[in-house]
């Protein structure tokens, strides 16, 4: 699978089609004569030139939502995505990207219940060690989603974005005539009692509307799924929670705001929100 997962890849340097290696040390090769050589816990970096200007997950963020994902906080999501992708890979050749994989927990619960060539990209390398492991047949990339993405036009039959940005025309691109765009944000009133206690953001009104207009050029609006998650977590639970997301760049993993002291647990519902979007083009 990761051969062919890798043959879906373009060049970054010159968008020439791109083959695995063969040989103990793996690497990702194109017809020019380019190589990107695997690291040794199984991603690679295709980033050139400067990188990226955006920030990475740290490698305590990462293990922070590794523990949380793992405790089945959110198992409930994970299998409404993977029913969702099973929906739309009904073709002899199904491919999924999912842009934004971080640790790969959901691609995981897609891979799962459907086989198929996978693409993960995220810009953190501390994210992607884990994605590789738990997902080794997957192509995962060190990439940033605001650029041209290095994959074949019409090479996916759905494109994953769980809590990651988003580009629109470029998944608009790789996506085959009538393929599936599942986007997942939180709603108003997501773990609101969550953030009150540690300082996480609270979520904006208005934007579900943002998103349908920000993706109305390029693709057509389907069903929107809302899901109500009910959460009892521990301090260290909260913890793991608060750091894990955005707020984690800017917060102290030992000393989270309202998790420190007391055993007390909290009460909270997680609200998302999963938005299925159908590409303009049409399947001929």
């Amino acid at each position: 699978m990761l051969s062919d997962a890798i043959a879906a890849l373009r060049c970054p340097v010159c968008q020439g089609p791109c083959h695995l290696g063969e040989g103990p040390n793996r690497a990702i090769l194109c017809g020019a004569g380019h190589v990107f050589d695997a690291a040794k816990q199984g991603y690679f970096n295709l980033l050139t030139g400067k990188g990226t200007v955006f920030e990475a997950d740290t490698a305590d963020m990462v293990a922070a939502r590794q523990r949380f994902l793992d405790g089945g906080h959110y198992a409930e999501l994970a299998g409404t995505i993977a029913s969702l992708a099973a929906e739309a890979m009904q073709g002899p050749d199904p491919a999924v990207l999912d842009a934004g994989t971080g640790t790969g927990h959901y691609l995981h619960a897609v891979l799962h219940k459907t086989p198929a060539k996978a693409v993960g990209l995220d810009i953190s390398k501390f994210a992607l060690r884990r994605a590789a492991h738990l997902n080794p047949q997957a192509a995962n990339l060190v990439w940033d989603i605001w650029r041209p993405l290095p994959l074949a036009d019409h090479s996916m039959d759905v494109v994953l974005v769980v809590f990651a940005p988003r580009n629109p025309p470029e998944f608009a691109r790789v996506l085959r005539p009538g393929g599936t765009l599942l986007v997942v944000t939180p709603r108003p009133g997501h773990l609101a009692e969550a953030a009150e206690r540690t300082g996480m953001l609270s979520i904006q009104e208005g934007k579900e509307a943002k998103l349908a207009e920000t993706l109305s050029e390029h693709f057509l609006p389907g069903r929107t799924i809302n899901l109500d998650v009910p959460l009892t977590l521990d301090p260290g639970q909260l913890a793991d929670l608060a750091f894990m997301g955005p707020a984690g760049h800017h917060l102290d993993s030992h000393k989270t705001p309202g998790t420190a002291d007391g055993t007390e647990s909290l009460h909270t519902t997680a609200k998302f929100q999963i938005g299925i979007f159908r590409s303009r083009e049409t399947r001929p």
